[in-house]
C-alpha cells in the first residue's frame, strides 16, 4: 500500500522519466559519453606518441646535421646510397 503511495507522487514520476530520459534517450546520453571519453583516451595517447616521435626524429635531424659521419649512415642505411665503387646488397628479414 506505501509502495503504490509512493508511485502516485508525481514528481518522483517525473524525475525518475527525466533520469531515464536523460540516461538513455536524448541525444547526449550516457552511452555517448562513455564513447567519447574512449576516443579522448585514445587521441591522447596518440598524441604521446607523436609527440614522442617528433621530439625523436628532431634529435636525429640535429645529430645529422652536425655530425658528417652520421649523414653517411642515415643516407646508406635509410635511402641505400652508395659510393661509386661499393655494391649494396639488401637483406630482408
Amino acid at each position: 500500500m506505501k509502495f503504490l503511495k509512493t508511485f502516485k507522487n508525481k514528481y518522483l514520476i517525473a524525475t525518475i522519466l527525466f533520469i531515464v530520459w536523460m540516461l538513455f534517450f536524448d541525444h547526449n546520453n550516457i552511452f555517448l559519453h562513455l564513447q567519447y571519453r574512449k576516443e579522448l583516451n585514445e587521441l591522447k595517447a596518440d598524441k604521446k606518441y607523436y609527440q614522442e616521435q617528433i621530439d625523436l626524429t628532431r634529435k636525429e635531424v640535429d645529430l645529422i646535421k652536425s655530425n658528417p659521419q652520421a649523414m653517411e649512415k642515415v643516407a646508406r642505411e635509410q635511402y641505400l646510397m652508395k659510393k661509386d665503387d661499393e655494391d649494396v646488397f639488401v637483406v630482408k628479414e
